[in-house]
């Protein structure tokens, strides 16, 4: 029953692509073409989600077969408004035409092979951009920049840099080389520390095996910390017992220790340099909605002083608009991942930035401040569901704390 609904949205708006193909082109192969790879789609979408594998699984053949589907969905949708409101144009015209008695002919075959042209034109551009970003976009790594001011910056931290990286779902990859590559970059950027703030894996610890000696090449002077998110405590895949699933999550733990990362489970710790020192705060994942909230905020800051400089790690940035804003301590910069900036977007720096995610997330991508408090929401590393990104790039920050006043 729940494919019936998706199923006939894609089966009514292939009709109308079908439609303007036929239009363009008498070429009856380029038809064939289009209907067996339509039906080979939406086919192969629904083998996926019948088979064995568990149905909260999203990477491999279920990722693709989800690229694919939304590629082809998008290039019907935007055909199918398009042809639909030709259609009604028409309708209304005949039924002005037979009650007026108007003779002219309210049809023109030259002017429907105009629309549908258009149509396919502009429903290219999605086309072509999601099927891009499964082949190139998913691992277009891009290192963004940031300066900070505080006035009540530590002075041995004036300059001090952090590489912040979220979201690596391991479980989704299938390139070693490329992983590599980025695992390199952040090492590159010889910042002084780095974060992780979650979401190590999809939804098993196993999906780490391969890839441990790879993400344990991460270094840093002051070392590699991180924190939980969502997807790593394995709430998303049915286990035989509440035990297999808790030795899933101390597992998860485990191989954060083995690649040298300082996992934080509602802790701090103090980064300390020339007799002065940065609190380091590291909460579980605290989500708004229906997200597992493990996250203590209150319990991660015991033993912090108030005067203390503060790095806050949290998974999901609604955490820091529902809790931390307002929280009696001062938290002057959030690390935050979560929502991959939908891993679908326009961004153009000084221009504009958007993405569909802004409608869930009111903090979703980049640096924010709100009461003299920043965060910073990586786009994250890796990729879930959609194997691909479209405008939304995997990011790796770096952000630079400076000394001085706040800029407005």
């Amino acid at each position: 029953m729940r494919w019936i609904i998706p199923a006939l949205i894609y089966v009514l708006t292939t009709v109308y692509g079908f439609q303007a193909l036929k239009t363009i082109t008498k070429n009856t192969w380029v038809h064939y073409v289009f209907l067996i790879v339509s039906l080979l789609v939406i086919g192969n979408l629904i083998y996926q989600f019948n088979t064995g594998a568990e149905a909260r699984n999203l990477s491999g053949a279920r990722g693709y077969a989800i690229g694919f589907f939304l590629s082809f969905l998008a290039f019907n949708l935007i055909i199918t408004p398009i042809l639909l409101g030709e259609d009604i144009f028409r309708f209304l015209k005949g039924v002005y035409t037979s009650v007026f008695g108007e003779k002219q002919p309210f049809y023109l075959p030259s002017r429907r092979k105009f629309i549908s042209q258009i149509a396919i034109g502009l429903a290219a551009i999605p086309f072509s951009s999601l099927l891009y970003g499964m082949y190139k976009g998913r691992y277009n790594y891009k290192v963004l920049k940031y300066t900070l001011h505080f006035p009540d910056l530590p002075d041995a931290f004036d300059g001090y840099k952090l590489s912040h990286i979220s979201d690596i779902h391991s479980g989704s990859f299938d390139n070693k080389e490329k992983i590599g590559y980025a695992v390199d970059l952040v090492n590159e950027q010889k910042s002084d520390v780095i974060f992780f703030t979650g979401d190590l894996v999809n939804n098993r610890a196993s999906e780490m095996y391969e890839w441990k000696d790879t993400f344990s090449k991460l270094t840093a002077k002051d070392g590699v910390f991180s924190v939980l998110g969502n997807h790593d405590y394995g709430d998303y895949v049915q286990w035989d017992s509440a035990k297999d699933k808790k030795d899933n999550l101390d597992e998860l733990k485990a191989i954060q220790k083995e690649i040298g990362f300082d996992l934080l489970l509602n802790e701090n710790r103090y980064l300390e340099k020339d007799g002065e020192r940065l609190a380091l705060v590291g909460v579980e994942n605290w989500g708004k909605g229906g997200f597992k909230k493990a996250g203590d905020l209150a319990k991660a800051s015991k033993q912090i002083e108030a005067n203390d400089f503060k790095i806050l790690l949290s998974h999901d940035p609604s955490h820091w608009a529902e809790k931390v804003i307002d929280d009696q301590n001062h938290y002057h910069l959030t690390l935050s991942g979560h929502t991959h900036g939908m891993q679908f977007g326009i961004e153009i720096p000084g221009w504009i930035k958007w993405s569909p995610v802004k409608w869930r997330y009111r903090h979703w991508a980049g640096i924010y401040k709100e009461k003299g408090q920043y965060i910073n929401v990586n786009r994250g590393f890796g990729y879930l569901a959609y194997p691909g990104r479209v405008g939304i790039w995997p990011e790796i920050t770096v952000i630079e704390l400076k000394k001085g006043k706040q800029i407005a």
